[in-house]
């Protein structure tokens, strides 16, 4: 794709829209998973603890 000067946002917009709709995706969609989890401690003690293991 060429973005010439002088172009509109609203142009290069569409023109970046076009770019993303032809890639596809590799590997695993991690979005299935975020929120996923249940934690029983606080996240931050349990960084602590594992910085604490050294």
């Amino acid at each position: 794709m060429v973005i010439k000067q002088g172009e509109t946002k609203k142009n290069i917009k569409s023109i970046l829209e076009n770019l993303v709709k032809g890639v596809k995706p590799k590997g695993i969609d991690i979005y299935k998973y975020v929120g996923k989890i249940n934690l029983k401690k606080d996240a931050l003690k349990i960084q602590k603890e594992l910085r604490n293991e050294w």
